[in-house]
């Protein structure tokens, strides 16, 4: 083309891109300021569009992708990781020290007899900033709706989501070896890593049962034991939601309605573990961005180790007597 441009200067273009997905909010000057910073939103997002590479794991590729996930840790030790799990389909009966003690107890017996369905990892560096071809990692365990158990509306939800269970029954990980391959992959016991969640106990359940492959220990503190070994660094972002700045700011609800707040924007599927793994780091850093730049290794100390719900977390409540029926918060 370059051989053209001397004889043929007059250059006729255009794009094709995924539409506008992001709209401003806010005061502006003006229309076209509005429209500018409209644009700048959409560009920015949508090239991620473009560029996120989607590694879907499978048995027959289970190796081979956790070879390449191991090349990025030194770079990109920041992990965002989302879980999908058959739903809810246990509730703990009895006295109760609290409800984050009946929370525990819930976790612990759904972990204990359901299956994990998926896992999405999201490799970040301090930056928030995905590998060079922005990777994602989003593991396919076995699953069959023929003889595992499940909650209904959770299923349908997943299948609304686009999982096809016919193949996470014949292609699906099996449990076992995606536990060992995690334990050998550098991310586990290992305080170089840094984990990003949302709302974590049933993620991190699923990744202990996941790597132990034994029950959840009854004893809360014996769970918080085997989360700091395992994953010593993590941070919850339902918990960063309770600091003073997010605070202030009200911002709540589940992970799509904060982003939405953020003006995060969602590459992907909703429900799909390699989505939700992105949306949670790139929420992350926004979070940290606008309300932490200052005070970061402050806060960190803080809310370190935490989990939304649980007993470490900072609204842990008192003793009560009984819970029956009431579901995780």
């Amino acid at each position: 083309m370059r051989d053209f441009i001397d004889d043929y200067p007059f250059v006729a273009m255009d794009t094709e891109y995924p539409g506008v997905i992001a709209t401003p909010v806010g005061q502006f000057r003006s229309k076209e300021d509005f429209n500018y910073q409209q644009l700048r939103l959409n560009v920015d997002c949508l090239k991620l569009i473009q560029e996120i590479t989607l590694h879907d794991v499978w048995a027959n590729n289970l190796e081979a992708e956790f070879a390449k996930m191991r090349d990025f840790i030194d770079d990109y030790p920041f992990v965002a990781m989302d879980t999908e799990y058959p739903g809810v389909i246990a509730t703990p009966v009895g006295q109760f020290r609290s409800k984050e003690d009946f929370n525990y107890q819930q976790l612990r017996l759904n972990v204990d007899c359901l299956k994990l369905i998926q896992v999405g990892f999201t490799l970040t560096n301090e930056k928030g900033q995905l590998p060079p071809d922005r990777d994602i990692f989003q593991f396919n365990l076995h699953f069959d709706p023929s003889t595992d158990s499940f909650a209904h509306t959770s299923l349908e939800l997943l299948k609304a989501a686009g999982f096809d269970f016919n193949k996470h029954q014949t292609e699906g990980i099996k449990l076992e070896d995606f536990g060992e391959l995690l334990t050998t992959s550098g991310l586990v016991v290992e305080p170089r890593i840094t984990w990003l969640t949302f709302h974590s106990c049933f993620d991190f359940g699923y990744l202990i049962r996941a790597i132990m492959l034994v029950k959840l220990p009854e004893d809360e503190k014996d769970f918080f034991r085997f989360h700091r070994k395992l994953f010593p660094n993590s941070f919850d972002i339902k918990i960063l939601l309770r600091q003073a700045g997010p605070r202030d700011a009200m911002l709540k609800g589940g992970l799509q309605e904060l982003a939405d707040q953020l003006h995060v924007p969602r590459i992907g599927q909703c429900h799909q573990a390699g989505s939700d793994s992105l949306l949670t780091a790139m929420t992350f850093f926004k979070l940290q961005e606008l309300f932490f730049a200052e005070n970061w290794k402050e806060v960190a100390s803080a809310v370190q180790g935490h989990m939304a719900g649980l007993s470490n977390s900072q609204n842990a409540t008192g003793t009560i007597n009984s819970i029956n029926n009431n579901g995780l918060s």
